[in-house]
């Protein structure tokens, strides 16, 4: 049967243009001949949320200034490395264990928040440990014979000062010591490896003062992760290297995957059976050889007088394997097993003819569709500028209102230095000369928060939240456009009746348009669903994390099970939503009645779906197997120097660790292979619903031909009637 056939039957509906089965449908009292808009009201909600989000990063935008997070600030409160300070991109501690008086150091160098220290922009951080010498204490001393100027306030001049050292000290305007730093995110943190190479003797000389011991030995005696934060970056500049070397071929290496790939989704149109086949004896084999091999340690053991409960409970599960009744057991369990995958396989012999079918029907699907293919691409590219505007909108909400800066002292002992209480405000520029506070030499103008007096400010934590469940509705419309665009491409391969001749001619495109002309609200709609879900998951994450140290062993578990349980909703809707996605693309109906039919077609076919399922994460997982560990095998003895290519002047000796490249190439070759394979995946799951869709809305008439190819129609025993059945069917 050809066009003739179909147009004269079916009405001359177009089915082409819909990307749905042009064909009588009971349910509906006729033929569909066109789409509508789908879910309006839940289109127009999502659109006003997308509007509020765009008002929210302009807002955002307007008031945050992310400078005080990418920037670091000197006492003033003057960034470093921009504006006046433009040459001078790190910021110097005088003393930085005064940043662990009240907060975790590393917490405070990295997020922007003020020490109790004086702190001043230089060009370089100092590298060499220094002290200042006990002759500066002389009253004839001159302070710029023994200070470096710059590292002292910039504000002070040190030739001209009428002030002492002691007193230039006190005030904190120059250090009278430092150790070796290295810049990190622009500021200047001790190198505790060079502070471990600094002689003994020379830290505790009798001429330095005692604090300079007790720092220094402070600093070396650092956190782990401040040590592990150094080590880290020294790798990370020998990992660059090694990628700067090595890049031409970890992408050679990735385009080989990319290809083996592709290759095997297109083979497995001539291979799927035998591949399937193998797989399963070759599982059946592995059991079998089980069996053996637990008969032979049981018969071994047999004669042996030690029993399990002479054992008892031990940590040692060695010693287990040495009873009888272990391998009594396993022989039992894994024949079992065994005997249920024999009976399995000779009772659903046909149906899993029919999911080997399906899968070749697949791979042909996607050799007429090459450029369903790269789609992903599309996907990541849409879901990489959702996380980038959540982040730059979180960045600026975050840093949104004006710094207030508080009066602070470093030694409340001193003068009158207590009576200063914490809640006077002040300006870091002016603060450093008035002189409102030289009664007390250790005053500081430190950074508190941010200002949340406005109306803005108020709010910051509902815009937050507003930023992160509109970042989740966002991610997961894209996730379903993705794979509602595969759905309609794929169905309008398996409703063309003559292929490849009815199918069109950019059914991706076609796709893509109609289901943003169309359905926008649907995808919305189900997107809305799975968002709310993951909010609540993230809030029963939050309480569990906020409360665990109170929480009793009742409690906890119930708090497990809370988690467990909306963990497999979730997955469940995600499922869910797949199957509707692609009902909506078929018949174009909203996403309720999209759902409700495609679950009550599948749970009527619940014995095909379990198969189909399984066998094809059987294949998948064995492409995925051999993809990446094919090229992951071939990176290794290349990395390594194991074989080496003509002409090529690469060698193994120019790498710091040959093992970044591999590893890199393994993660890559896998996110290639899990692209590819999700796409064939979707194709798989189209085909199969529209399978079933087929195979209980006709009956082979020609009235109501069937759709599906003649290898399908000879598994189930199945023919279109009329004069010219078969003619035109792949």
């Amino acid at each position: 049967m050809g066009k003739k056939l179909k147009e004269e039957s079916l009405d001359s509906v177009d089915s082409s243009e819909y990307g749905e089965p042009a064909q009588y449908d009971p349910t509906f009292n006729g033929p569909i001949r066109k789409r509508g808009c789908t879910d309006i009201i839940c289109c127009v909600l999502f659109m006003v949320v997308i509007l509020g989000y765009m008002a929210v990063g302009i807002l955002a935008w307007l008031y945050g200034d992310p400078r005080h997070v990418l920037y670091p600030r000197n006492s003033t409160g003057m960034f470093c490395g921009i504006g006046l300070n433009v040459a001078q991109p790190s910021v110097f501690y005088f003393d930085i264990l005064k940043c662990a008086t009240s907060i975790n150091v590393m917490a405070a160098v990295l997020n922007g928040l003020q020490c109790p220290t004086t702190q001043v922009c230089v060009e370089k951080c100092p590298d060499v440990f220094w002290a200042l010498n006990p002759l500066a204490y002389l009253p004839e001393a001159k302070p710029q014979d023994y200070f470096n100027k710059s590292l002292c306030v910039p504000s002070f001049d040190l030739a001209s000062t009428k002030l002492n050292v002691k007193e230039i000290v006190d005030q904190e305007l120059c250090p009278f010591f430092y150790t070796p730093t290295i810049s990190v995110l622009g500021r200047c943190i001790p190198d505790v490896t060079a502070l471990k190479n600094i002689p003994n003797d020379f830290v505790n000389t009798p001429g330095l003062p005692s604090s300079i011991n007790d720092t220094v030995n402070g600093i070396r005696n650092a956190t782990g992760d401040i040590v592990n934060g150094f080590n880290a970056k020294e790798i990370g500049v020998r990992i660059f290297e090694d990628f700067a070397s090595t890049w031409q071929w970890i992408i050679a290496a990735l385009v080989i995957a990319m290809v083996v790939s592709f290759l095997f989704l297109l083979l497995l149109r001539f291979i799927a059976p035998v591949m399937v086949w193998v797989l399963i004896f070759g599982v059946l084999a592995v059991g079998a050889y089980g069996i053996y091999h637990c008969w032979w340690e049981y018969d071994n053991y047999r004669k042996s007088t030690v029993s399990i409960t002479d054992i008892g409970f031990t940590t040692d599960f060695k010693v287990y394997l040495q009873v009888k009744e272990t391998w009594l057991a396993f022989l039992i369990i894994i024949s079992v097993v065994e005997g249920i995958l024999l009976l399995t396989l000779i009772f659903l012999r046909t149906r899993i003819l029919i999911a080997i079918a399906l899968i070749q029907e697949s791979s042909k699907a996607v050799s007429h569709m090459m450029s369903t293919l790269f789609y992903p691409l599309v996907t990541f590219v849409l879901l990489v500028v959702c996380v980038a505007y959540w982040g730059i909108t979180a960045l600026y909400l975050a840093t949104s209102g004006i710094p207030v800066y508080k009066v602070v002292t470093l030694n409340s002992t001193q003068g009158n230095c207590g009576q200063i209480g914490g809640n006077v405000t002040c300006d870091p520029q002016t603060f450093y000369n008035s002189t409102d506070y030289s009664w007390c030499p250790s005053a500081r103008c430190i950074f508190i928060k941010y200002n949340n007096e406005g109306l803005l400010q108020r709010n910051l934590f509902n815009l937050q939240i507003y930023n992160v469940v509109a970042f989740l509705w966002c991610i997961n419309f894209v996730i379903a456009l993705g794979q509602c665009t595969l759905a309609g491409a794929f169905a309008s391969y398996y409703w063309a009746f003559s292929k490849p001749s009815d199918i069109p001619t950019f059914p991706l495109s076609q796709a893509f348009i109609r289901t943003l002309r169309y359905h926008v609200g649907s995808l919305a709609f189900g997107a809305l669903i799975l968002t709310l879900i993951q909010v609540v998951r993230i809030i029963l994450e939050y309480l569990d994390h906020k409360t665990r140290a109170a929480q009793n062993p009742c409690a906890r578990f119930l708090m497990c099970c809370l988690k467990c349980c909306f963990w497999c909703l979730e997955k469940f809707i995600k499922f869910l939503n797949r199957n509707a996605y692609i009902m909506i693309a078929v018949y174009g109906k909203n996403f309720c009645v999209s759902a409700k039919n495609a679950f009550m077609l599948l749970m009527r076919n619940i014995v095909r779906v379990v198969v189909l399922d399984k066998v094809t994460d059987l294949l998948l997982f064995f492409g995925k197997l051999l993809v990446v560990g094919g090229v992951g095998v071939l990176a290794f003895f290349f990395f390594s120097g194991r074989i080496r290519l003509p002409g090529s002047n690469f060698r193994t000796e120019m790498l710091n660790y040959y093992w970044m490249p591999i590893i890199v190439v393994v993660v890559g070759a896998y996110l290639i292979a899990h692209g590819f394979f999700s796409v064939y995946n979707m194709c798989v799951d189209t085909l199969f619903l529209c399978f079933l869709e087929d195979l209980e809305r006709h009956d082979g008439t020609m009235q109501k031909p069937y759709y599906m190819s003649k290898n399908l129609m000879k598994i189930l025993n199945k023919k279109n009637k009329g004069p010219k059945k078969g003619k035109g069917k792949d």
